[in-house]
């Protein structure tokens, strides 16, 4: 890293909220409709701009998921800034971490009371980020694409609008409710198998 890049790095940290009260701040901001209201979500939505096929403007999709004006991107030592901050931390070390050492991704999954691991708020951030941009999706939303099955860990755990499940009502039966309970487990190497599946077309509409 360049000494200029790792002293905005640094002024970056120095800034930013810590997470736990991020998390609380996300959940003050609900009537605001903030894309997330606690970090799974949070994690999941930064997950999806980083593998994701376009390029954003931090502007285009932090304002959304924060609730917070464009305005807030020019005041320091506010709570918004320090929110954007931590943001920016998250979003920088996921893509260092999917860049450099993708097998150490791992996604901030909630627990359940009996503590299996509940992904359905970050699947379902996952998927908020995807509505900025969903044309850009769109290969990868055709079932008739090999790839489409990436998209498949995460869908599994989302809802539409109504209220209903993405993909369909499961099967019942114990065989469908083991495959659901583990699916969160293929999420990280869907995450970066998707990061690769769309780096050519991502990088080539940046130029």
């Amino acid at each position: 890293m360049s000494p200029r890049r790792h002293k905005a790095s640094s002024s970056m940290a120095a800034a930013a909220m810590p997470l736990e009260e991020l998390e609380r701040w996300l959940q003050v901001r609900v009537d605001q409709h903030p894309a997330a209201t606690n970090l799974p979500m949070l994690d999941g939505y930064v997950a999806a701009i980083v593998a994701g096929p376009v390029s954003m403007s931090p502007l285009d999709w932090i304002c959304p998921l924060l609730a917070i004006d464009a305005d807030a991107f020019n005041h320091g030592g506010t709570p918004e800034f320090a929110a954007i901050s931590a943001v920016a931390l998250r979003h920088n070390e996921i893509s260092q971490i999917l860049s450099t050492t993708p097998r150490q991704f791992e996604p901030m999954h909630r627990r359940k009371i009996n503590g299996a691991v509940d992904p359905r708020p970050w699947c379902q951030g996952f998927y908020a980020a995807m509505r900025l941009r969903l044309s850009a999706w769109a290969p990868l939303l055709d079932i008739s694409n090999v790839n489409h099955a990436l998209l498949l860990p995460i869908l599994l755990h989302c809802r539409d609008d109504q209220g209903h499940p993405m993909l369909g009502s499961p099967r019942s039966g114990r065989e469908t409710a083991d495959f659901l309970r583990n699916a969160h487990a293929d999420i990280p190497v869907a995450v970066e198998a998707m990061r690769q599946y769309w780096m050519p077309i991502r990088y080539a509409r940046a130029r």
